[in-house]
């Protein structure tokens, strides 16, 4: 019996023991730093008719910067010829930086971006990419949702309202715009996305407050800044934050940026196109 008894309390033992190891092992990969050197990003450009930021080519060199810094791997285009699946294979994630309206020529290069998130692909999304590709459903869901309305570029606060995600590390809890920005209102905000930072509405010129009101509801106080998620077999992250071109060379909000390019990176898996179901641009989303 105390023989039993005993064999029993080992068993126990070892299996929270194996447990332990086990929660601390997934906790350590969720917060392993990824191998940059093994990471390749294509950093898109193109703007489609309409208003065009003068931040781009200032971004384009931050992102360039950050990859002599830290060993990964940048191409630059803004010709959407290179969106075929051949072509993308090469890459760990698209960024697109303050890019606007119509950013694709055809749909078939529209599918094949979209091939390229389902096969596994990362995004990365800066400042105006909530206004790109405003007449496509596929797109705006993968982004979280489309651009309605901006105040204009004035100083203002930022809250981190998820501290534990990786992207905010050593980030302000309150983040004061000091450069001021532009504090981006979205419609059709899709359902999936994990918010991690929120722009402080109160911190706003109150002059603006009726439109402020008219375009964050049913949000109040807090309206989403920056956020991911895992959506149709991508990884996606966005920021909002960034009108300014002065941003590309400031410290602080280029680590903003590394983070999240890191976070993707670090999410990535080898492509697998054998889970690319889309036939057309508006295949219907496989949930």
């Amino acid at each position: 019996m105390t023989a039993l008894f005993f064999q029993t309390k080992c068993k126990s033992a070892l299996l929270l023991m194996i447990l332990s190891l086990f929660i601390t092992a997934t906790v350590f990969a969720a917060d392993k730093e990824p191998n940059l050197k093994k990471v390749k990003i294509l950093v898109y450009t193109k703007n489609g008719k309409g208003y065009i930021h003068d931040n781009i080519a200032e971004a384009v060199k931050g992102v360039q910067k950050l990859a002599l810094e830290n060993g990964f791997k940048v191409d630059v285009t803004d010709d959407p010829s290179v969106y075929t699946d051949e072509n993308l294979k090469q890459y760990t994630m698209l960024l697109f930086t303050s890019t606007n309206n119509d950013v694709f020529d055809t749909d078939a290069q529209r599918l094949a971006f979209r091939r390229y998130i389902e096969a596994g692909g990362g995004f990365v999304g800066v400042h105006s990419v909530t206004g790109t590709e405003r007449n496509w459903t596929w797109f705006k869901q993968m982004i979280g949702g489309t651009f309605s309305w901006h105040a204009k570029n004035q100083k203002f606060k930022v809250k981190v309202i998820d501290p534990s995600h990786s992207t905010v590390k050593g980030l302000p809890m309150v983040w004061e715009r000091e450069l001021g920005d532009e504090c981006y209102f979205t419609k059709e905000l899709y359902p999936g996305i994990k918010v991690t930072m929120a722009h402080d509405l109160s911190s706003l010129d109150e002059r603006d407050q009726d439109k402020i009101a008219q375009f964050s509801a049913p949000f109040k106080g807090l309206y989403p800044a920056v956020w991911y998620q895992k959506f149709d077999g991508g990884n996606i992250w966005i920021t909002t934050l960034g009108h300014n071109k002065e941003y590309y060379q400031q410290p602080l909000y280029m680590q903003h940026l590394l983070q999240g390019i890191k976070f993707v990176a670090a999410e990535a898996r080898k492509l697998d196109y054998s889970k690319a179901y889309a036939s057309s641009r508006d295949t219907p989303v496989q949930y």
